[in-house]
């Protein structure tokens, strides 16, 4: 990659057709296998896995036992039987192991993250339109995923209660899910997913004493929010629900102050592109043999949550007599 000081030595695509293009248009050899690659001679450092979930541990064990460095797209691993076997596998071997967490690349999150407080409430809205891809998972681990790990990673405080409700819209598994999780230290989180919407959302806000942030991932921007006294209950509730007056949102956008009791601050947001900002973290680990910044033991703890919440969703489906609308799509 041109600036980062790494050459693409090789790649794996089994399918003949797409491996023949790709051969073509980056001049690598391109093998069939992952045994094929460790069997076929080229030096490696490290490697991307970017498989179906289902495959994520047995390409990664394979390419950790053979000593490479990895950055795994989440979810880590199907299973946390699977996830913990990585993880031994990686300390045994001293061998770096990143989970794509893409989302804690996000320069807004990066721009909020060094001034957390004490965060006691989240909410969480991702929401995408349908699409044929990554359907060998249901929604969680699709896209809710990435919220789980920023809120874990916000919130530092073990999970004390999990309810969730979850439906299959246009595949087998779960489209939509709507989740509630409560920690031991008070903080609550309520998250949204869905893969089934007319239209594309990415957002997080979450409220300290006295504070309220926002922070919108596509744009990759945030709004910081402070509160007096002297604010109304109705300011307060518009301010919760994220639907301020548009006149607030004029003078805001003026750079007034549109209420004496609140104080509207947009943090600078440093650009940076995140899929960029993740290889080049993960390659500052390799290089540097510090640990990354999203560690695999994050990873484990987003999936242990993650599974957590399927469980939840099943349990409902059985109270709620929904059994035979999951097994039958009807």
């Amino acid at each position: 990659m041109a600036g980062l000081g790494v050459a693409l030595a090789a790649a794996v695509e089994p399918d003949a057709g797409r491996a023949a293009d790709a051969a073509a248009k980056y001049g690598i050899p391109v093998f069939s296998s992952v045994g094929e690659l460790l069997a076929g001679g080229s030096k490696l450092d490290a490697a991307i896995v970017a498989v179906p979930t289902v495959y994520h541990h047995e390409v990664a064990s394979a390419l950790l036992q053979a000593g490479l460095d990895l950055l795994v797209e989440k979810p880590l691993a199907a299973s946390l039987a699977e996830a913990d076997d990585l993880l031994r596998s990686a300390h045994i071997g001293g061998r770096i192991l990143q989970p794509g967490h893409l989302e804690r690349f996000n320069p807004a999150v990066l721009a909020v993250e060094p001034h957390l407080r004490r965060p006691m409430f989240f909410e969480a809205h991702r929401l995408s339109v349908f699409t044929p891809r990554s359907l060998d998972v249901d929604v969680v681990l699709d896209l809710m995923i990435h919220d789980l790990d920023i809120v874990l990673t916000f919130a530092k405080s073990p999970v004390r209660e999990v309810r969730a409700v979850g439906l299959p819209i246009l595949s087998p598994k779960v489209d939509i899910a709507n989740v509630r999780v409560e920690f031991e230290s008070g903080c609550v989180a309520n998250f949204t997913a869905s893969r089934v919407s007319t239209e594309r959302v990415r957002k997080l806000r979450y409220f300290e004493p006295r504070r309220y942030i926002s922070i919108d991932y596509a744009r990759r921007d945030v709004l910081v929010i402070r509160l007096d006294g002297t604010v109304s209950p109705e300011m307060t509730a518009a301010i919760a629900a994220g639907k301020l007056d548009p006149s607030v949102l004029a003078q805001l956008a003026a750079g007034g102050q549109p209420n004496p009791g609140l104080s509207f601050v947009k943090p600078e947001v440093t650009p940076g592109e995140p899929l960029r900002l993740e290889i080049e973290a993960f390659l500052d680990a390799v290089r540097t043999r510090k640990p990354p910044r999203v560690t695999a033991r994050q990873g484990r703890d987003a999936l242990a949550l993650a599974l957590e919440i399927q469980a939840s969703m099943a349990a409902h489906a059985v109270r709620a007599g929904l059994v035979d609308f999951f097994e039958t799509g009807a």
